[in-house]
C-alpha cells in the first residue's frame, strides 16, 4: 500500500517551504492542500486543534505539526532518500539548535523590519544582520551548513532567502552588503530544483506584505 501524503500550507510561509524542500528532496509524492489564514478548513482544524496553523503534515491520515519536527519526521520515516540531519548524535543536536536559533531570531526580527519604521525598525535591522553574521560563522567555508551537500540546517533556512527582498525594500538597505557569504550561500542553494521550485517569486512575497502592512495599519504609522 502506496503512503498517502497531504501538505496543509499557504504558500509565503517559511515554515511550509521546509517542508515542500524537504519532500521534494526526498522525492516523496504528496497531495498539497492550501489553506486560508483567514478562513481555516475543516481539515486544518481538525488535524491541528491545539494551535491551528500550518504547515500540517498527514501521512497516512496522521498530522505531524510544526515545522522542525515535520522534518525530522520525514527524514526518519523516509531515511534511505537523501538524509537531512547528520547521523552523529552531537552533530545532530547542534543543527537542532541552530534551527531553533533560525526561528528564535531570524524569523522574529525579519518579521520586526516589516512590522515597525524609524528608530524601533533600525534596532531590528541591526540585530538581523548581526543574527546573520553568526550565521555565517557557523557556515564557515563549507559549501553548506550541512557540508557538501545540503542538509537539515540548510532547509531550515534558506526559506529566508524569499522574503530578503522584503526585508530590505521595507528597511532599505542591503542584506548582501554585510553578509555576502550567506547571500552566496542562498543563492547556490536556489540552483538546486527542490529549493528554486518550492520558494515563491521575492517580489510576490513583498506584494503579501504590503498586503499584511495594510491590514495592521503599519503603511499608516
Amino acid at each position: 500500500m502506496a503512503d498517502e501524503v497531504v501538505l496543509l500550507d499557504f504558500w509565503p510561509s517559511l515554515f511550509g517551504m521546509r517542508v515542500r524542500i524537504a519532500l521534494a528532496e526526498k522525492g516523496i509524492e504528496y497531495d498539497y492542500k492550501e489553506e486560508s489564514l483567514r478562513n481555516k478548513s475543516p481539515l486544518l482544524l481538525e488535524m491541528n486543534h491545539v494551535h491551528k496553523t500550518i504547515p500540517v503534515l498527514i501521512h497516512n491520515g496522521k498530522p505531524i505539526c510544526e515545522s522542525v519536527i515535520i522534518l525530522e519526521y520525514i527524514d526518519e520515516v523516509w531515511k534511505d532518500k537523501c538524509p537531512l540531519l547528520p547521523s552523529d548524535p552531537y552533530e545532530k543536536s547542534t543543527a537542532r539548535f541552530w534551527a531553533d536559533y533560525i526561528d528564535k531570531n531570524v524569523y522574529v526580527f525579519g518579521k520586526k523590519i516589516w512590522m515597525t519604521k524609524g528608530e524601533e525598525q533600525e534596532k531590528y535591522k541591526k540585530e538581523l544582520i548581526e543574527t546573520f553574521k553568526v550565521l555565517e560563522g557557523e557556515l564557515g567555508e563549507k559549501p553548506y551548513f550541512g557540508g557538501e551537500k545540503m542538509g537539515f540546517l540548510d532547509v531550515a533556512l534558506i526559506p529566508y532567502y524569499s522574503w530578503f527582498y522584503s526585508y530590505e525594500t521595507c528597511g532599505k538597505f542591503s542584506i548582501e552588503d554585510s553578509c555576502p557569504k550567506l547571500v552566496g550561500w542562498a543563492k547556490k542553494c536556489m540552483k538546486k530544483e527542490s529549493v528554486n521550485k518550492s520558494l515563491p517569486d521575492q517580489e510576490r512575497v513583498y506584494a503579501f506584505v504590503l498586503r499584511l502592512q495594510k491590514f495592521y495599519g503599519v503603511d499608516q504609522i
